[in-house]
C-alpha cells in the first residue's frame, strides 16, 4: 500500500475518532449534573410522598380535590358531599403555592384539611403531584444560562408559573358560582367569609391582593416581604413588593412561620412589627423551618392554627378565638409555638 493511501486512511480514522470524542464531550456537557446525595434523598422522599393517598381531613365534611374545566388555572378543594352542608355556608380561601409554583397539589394535605371544615379552597395551578397528577416527564438537560443584561441595565426578574391575579380570579369565580342558578355552589357560599392565604412566594401573592375589599382575613404562611428589596427581584417578579404594601391590609392578619430557622422568619417578623393599623398576630411553629408542617398528616399543627384563625375571624367562633386571645390562649400555652399579637379583641 502506498504511503499516501495509508496516510489518507489513518487521517480518516483519526477524524472519525476525533468527531466521536467531541460529540461525546458535547453530550456530557449538555447532560444534567449528577444529583447530590441530599438531592437524591429529597427526590426519594418526594416520590414516597406522592404515593400517599389524599386525606379527607379531620373536619365535619370529608374533603376532596378536583380540576374544573370552567376554572382551568386552578384546583378546587371542597367537601365531597355538598348536600351534607345543610344550611351551613362555605367560606372561600384563595391559595398561593410555595415558590409561586403551578403545582396546586403541593400543599394538598393542608388544603384538604381546610376544606374538611367547610371551606372552598381554590389553589393556583393544576394537579402536578400526588394522586391525579399526570406522568412525570423525563429529566431534561440543563437549560442554557439566560442572556446577561447590557452594561448599566438591571436584570429583569424571572417570571413565575402563577400570578397574584389568579387569587382574585378564584374569588371572582366562587362568588359568581354562588349566584349562578344550576351551579353546585348556588347559594352555598357566604360572600362575607372570604380569605386569602399562601405559602412563601404564594404568601407574597396573597399580600399583593390584600386591598381587595371582599377579603375578610389573611393567613400568611412561611412568608414576608423582603426586608432588603434586592433579593426579591432576583427570585421572581411575583415577589417584588415593598413594605408599603402592608398599609393596604384592611383585615385581621396572621403570619404562621417556622421559627428562626425559617428563611422567611426575619421578613415575616419585620412585617408583623410594622403592621399597626389592623389586628395582627404571628405564630411560630418552632423547629420546623421553612417547610412548615404541610406534608404532615392533615397538614399538621400549622393547618390546625389556620383552621381556628379562619373559624374565629370569618365565623365569629368564640371557641376558635381562644387559640389566640389573652395571655392564657391555646397557642400561648403550647410549648411547640411562640405567639405574639397586637390589637386582637
Amino acid at each position: 500500500m502506498s504511503a499516501p493511501v495509508l496516510f489518507s486512511r489513518i487521517a480518516r480514522r483519526v477524524s472519525i475518532f476525533t468527531f466521536a470524542a467531541v460529540a461525546s464531550a458535547l453530550v456530557l456537557a449538555q447532560a444534567p449534573a449528577a444529583p447530590t446525595p441530599e438531592q437524591q434523598a429529597a427526590r426519594l422522599a418526594m416520590e414516597e410522598l406522592n404515593k400517599q393517598p389524599d386525606s379527607v381531613g379531620t373536619g365535619r365534611f370529608a374533603a376532596m380535590k378536583e380540576e374544573i374545566a370552567a376554572l382551568p388555572e386552578h384546583v378546587v378543594y371542597r367537601p365531597r358531599d355538598l348536600a351534607a352542608l345543610g344550611d351551613s355556608k362555605l367560606g372561600v380561601v384563595a391559595w398561593g403555592n410555595g415558590g409561586c409554583s403551578d403545582d396546586a397539589a403541593s400543599s394538598r394535605f393542608h388544603l384538604l384539611e381546610l376544606a374538611s371544615h367547610g371551606y372552598l379552597v381554590i389553589a393556583n395551578g393544576r394537579i402536578l403531584s400526588g394522586p391525579g397528577a399526570p406522568p412525570r416527564q423525563p429529566r431534561q438537560a440543563a437549560a442554557q444560562p439566560a442572556a446577561q443584561p447590557a452594561a448599566g441595565q438591571a436584570a429583569a426578574p424571572p417570571s413565575s408559573p402563577t400570578r397574584a391575579a389568579q387569587l382574585t380570579a378564584a374569588i371572582d369565580w366562587a362568588l359568581q358560582e354562588n349566584q349562578r342558578s344550576g351551579s353546585a355552589y348556588f347559594g352555598r357560599i357566604d360572600p362575607n367569609q372570604v380569605a386569602v392565604s399562601g405559602f412563601s412566594c404564594g404568601g407574597i401573592q396573597a399580600l399583593a391582593v390584600a386591598a381587595d375589599p371582599r377579603i375578610k382575613t389573611l393567613v400568611l404562611q412561611n412568608t414576608g416581604i423582603f426586608n432588603d428589596a434586592g433579593p426579591a427581584g432576583a427570585m421572581s417578579s411575583e415577589m417584588n413588593l415593598t413594605k408599603e404594601q402592608l398599609q393596604k391590609i384592611h383585615t385581621p392578619t396572621i403570619y404562621i412561620l417556622g421559627g428562626d430557622t425559617d428563611i422567611a422568619y426575619a421578613n415575616g417578623m419585620d412585617d408583623f412589627k410594622r403592621i399597626a393599623h389592623v389586628p395582627v398576630a404571628v405564630a411560630n411553629l418552632l423547629g420546623v423551618g421553612h417547610g412548615g408542617s404541610y406534608n404532615k398528616p392533615n397538614g399538621g399543627a400549622a393547618a390546625q392554627a389556620a383552621v381556628h384563625w379562619l373559624n374565629w375571624t370569618l365565623r365569629c367562633d368564640a371557641e376558635a378565638g381562644k387559640w389566640f386571645l389573652g395571655t392564657d390562649c391555646t397557642l400561648c400555652k403550647d410549648s411547640a409555638w411562640s405567639f405574639e399579637a397586637k390589637g386582637l379583641k
